[in-house]
């Protein structure tokens, strides 16, 4: 059983160095080689599967080892996903299966940017509208992430890369870095896990148990009606 998944994980996408230069906070930095693995379009049953399909979403597993980026610590690339057809942005939702993560979240306005902090066992949910940075704080130890997210989408990478990462780099000594290259950084806000002790169904893990449940999944393709929960998500 590998990072608690129960059978056997296919080939992974990598994302390697060169991929992730542009977003470093050096981008010349030496250090090469693959920084995190991504296993997607994952099920562990052919029951699930087809039922991942039919309701147009997918479980996808994020690896990411602990590596120093010439003093930043290793991340994700960073996206945001677009609006659906009712003009609201997909959100997606996340599990902390083994470390610890920090997420960066910006507002599409750069209005507003958020440093979301969960643990092993925490639930978060990127809500509408914001774009998304997954960091593994932790010197020693890989952070694996499990995530839920519609199909009906493709991830926008295209921000990230003209400016050159997020609002924020978290550097190895502590620091929260601002990105230069942005036309206004807003002060960062530190919040906890989103949704980790929340009333609602689709706020509770092991988040591959809501397979199945169209109602407690039916916020991915369909925010509008959920604006109520998803609005205060990142409230202080």
């Amino acid at each position: 059983m590998m990072f608690g998944w129960e059978g056997e994980l296919p080939q992974p996408s990598v994302r390697t160095m060169d991929e992730m230069r542009s977003v470093l906070a050096e981008p010349t930095c030496a250090c090469e080689g693959p920084l995190y693995f991504m296993y997607r379009d994952l099920s562990r049953s052919d029951k699930d599967w087809r039922w991942l399909r039919e309701q147009h979403l997918r479980y996808d597993l994020t690896v990411i080892p602990p590596l120093n980026l010439c003093g930043e610590f290793v991340k994700t690339k960073g996206h945001y996903h677009p609006k659906n057809s009712k003009g609201i942005g997909y959100p997606e939702i996340y599990e902390v299966l083994e470390g610890s993560v920090h997420y960066i979240l910006q507002h599409h306005t750069l209005d507003d940017v958020a440093l979301v902090s969960a643990e092993t066992g925490d639930v978060v949910i990127i809500p509408p509208e914001y774009g998304h940075v997954s960091i593994n704080p932790s010197r020693d130890l890989t952070l694996v992430m499990a995530n839920i997210v519609s199909t009906a989408f493709e991830s926008e990478y295209r921000q990230y890369e003209i400016f050159h990462g997020a609002a924020y780099y978290e550097m190895k000594n502590g620091e929260f870095k601002k990105n230069p290259n942005y036309p206004k950084v807003p002060p960062l806000r530190h919040l906890a896990a989103t949704c980790g002790h929340g009333t609602h169904r689709f706020c509770k893990g092991p988040i591959y148990d809501l397979i199945g449940n169209e109602d407690a999944l039916a916020f991915l393709n369909f925010p509008e009606q959920f604006d109520p929960v998803l609005s205060v998500l990142l409230k202080d």
